[in-house]
């Protein structure tokens, strides 16, 4: 299996960026108030303290957490908050999966439909792309500072539930360098990811993300660099939509 998607990296490297334009925050709030649904204590809602989790990293005001999650609860007005997956096709025909939150259905398909068609793409049907991919949860782990062998971790890894894992490059934020460091991207299936999650933390590894992807199960390789640059437009479009959490895509890196 291999690691993250092309989309995936591209995350990572614009991430810094996100935080500052005060997407992330937006996103996360969203992301928030929509689990806090099914139950306000994140220490009772493993999804909900996963997106909790993550707006601490990101370094999400306190109070921000706690108006999303009484949003979400009902104590605070402007909880309609919906999950969103939009099925499309990019530039060349390369399938893509498009997820998100959003308080207005309406507004959220009609400007991805905008982008899209900016950008060499189009919307398709319900079920035209998603048989393309298959649902996997992922935990990312920082390979630096570990003080085990790879076998070790491998071992690790298996006794924790995972169903597979890769090694990737991730770019780290600019204030930190530019020095690249190799990930362990852990494969579980959607239903299992916060226990093998909370297995892992207890082994000590270093967890940095933690979420749900698409894994195409064929990749598209264009070698076209011209195509290329219009792809990824279309993937920072995206990018910029505020409704947008994730795109995943069977572009081969």
């Amino acid at each position: 299996m291999s690691g993250h998607n092309k989309w995936s990296k591209i995350k990572r490297q614009k991430g810094v960026a996100d935080v500052k334009k005060g997407k992330v925050f937006s996103q996360l709030s969203k992301q928030i108030t929509l689990e806090a649904k099914n139950g306000g204590d994140p220490a009772m809602n493993p999804a909900l303290k996963l997106v909790v989790e993550k707006a601490k990293q990101v370094n999400m005001p306190s109070d921000n957490v706690e108006k999303a999650i009484k949003k979400g609860t009902g104590e605070l007005e402007g909880g309609t908050i919906e999950e969103v997956l939009y099925e499309a096709y990019g530039p060349e025909g390369i399938a893509l999966i498009i997820e998100g939150t959003t308080d207005s259905t309406n507004r959220t398909v009609a400007e991805i439909k905008h982008l899209l068609s900016k950008n060499g793409g189009r919307l398709g049907e319900t079920g035209s792309v998603k048989w393309m991919f298959d649902r996997f949860g992922y935990i990312e782990i920082d390979q630096k500072g570990l003080q085990v062998s790879e076998e070790e971790t491998e071992m690790m890894i298996i006794d924790a539930g995972a169903e597979d894992f890769s090694v990737t490059t991730s770019q780290p934020p600019l204030s930190e360098g530019n020095i690249k460091n190799q990930i362990i991207v852990v494969y579980t299936k959607p239903e299992d990811l916060y226990g093998v999650k909370e297995n892992l933390e207890k082994k000590n590894l270093t967890i940095v993300d933690v979420g749900f992807e698409w894994k195409a199960k064929n990749t598209i390789k264009i070698e076209d660099e011209k195509v290329h640059e219009k792809i990824e437009k279309l993937f920072e479009a995206l990018d910029e939509q505020e409704d947008v959490n994730d795109v995943s895509s069977n572009l081969e890196d």
